[in-house]
């Protein structure tokens, strides 16, 4: 797995620093902003797996940041608050926070609640390198992708970007990160190559651009993956 990379929403400076350093000392990758302004920019260029949002912020509070950040990505936040109402509870989950954590804290707690949403995310999308969405399975081990039971016909481009689509769900990627991260590909520089890749992508993948049912278009930014993950993995351990 990839370094894990954490945006840190609050306005707390110690407390950015604290955390910042401890993420850091575990491998982590951390960015931090006081402000929600700044931390919306950041979560397009910083391209986070987790948001830790604090509620009592200056311009906006960590209930609009929150529903903010929903109407774009699904991206895990764990919101904190120095109170412990369970109004304030309900809301932020009502609001699409995935936990809840009531300062003071310990900021080991943190990090583990931090480890299971990510396990519980990872867990909903694929394991072992197979990456299951409705009706869609992508397995990084064979280089190969298959639709509603078909052999899917990538070439190597267009399968090193449905990777890593399938790796970044409902995520906005602008197209200088998906040339970084895709760099075993000869992208030709100043030209629209990334959007031929994958137009001929979401051809392969019967997507219609008007009613997208995986490739989303972020006007100004690049593309978002929405393929809903299958509920497969799920039901096998159930059973």
């Amino acid at each position: 797995m990839s370094q894990i990379r954490i945006l840190i929403i609050d306005d707390d400076t110690e407390l950015n620093d604290l955390l910042s350093e401890f993420f850091e000392s575990q491998g982590a990758l951390v960015s931090s902003s006081e402000r929600p302004s700044v931390g919306l920019k950041k979560i397009r260029e910083f391209h986070p797996d987790v948001i830790v949002l604090d509620v009592m912020l200056p311009e906006m509070d960590g209930f609009e940041t929150a529903s903010k950040i929903r109407e774009h990505s699904n991206v895990p936040i764990i919101m904190l608050t120095a109170r412990g109402e369970v109004n304030d509870r309900i809301t932020g989950l009502e609001m699409g926070a995935d936990d809840y954590l009531s300062k003071p804290f310990d900021v080991r707690e943190l990090w583990a609640r931090i480890q299971v949403v990510l396990r519980r995310t990872m867990k909903e999308v694929g394991a072992g390198g197979i990456y299951h969405f409705d009706g869609l399975e992508v397995d990084v081990n064979t280089q190969s992708a298959r639709l509603d039971g078909e052999t899917l016909e990538l070439t190597t481009a267009e399968f090193e970007m449905l990777r890593l689509f399938a790796e970044n769900p409902q995520k906005p990627l602008d197209r200088d990160f998906m040339m970084e991260q895709t760099r075993g590909i000869p992208w030709e520089s100043f030209n629209r190559s990334v959007d031929v890749v994958v137009s001929r992508l979401r051809q392969k993948l019967g997507d219609d651009p008007r009613h997208p049912r995986f490739l989303k278009t972020i006007w100004g930014t690049g593309y978002m993956f929405i393929g809903k993950p299958s509920e497969m993995e799920q039901d096998s351990e159930v059973s």
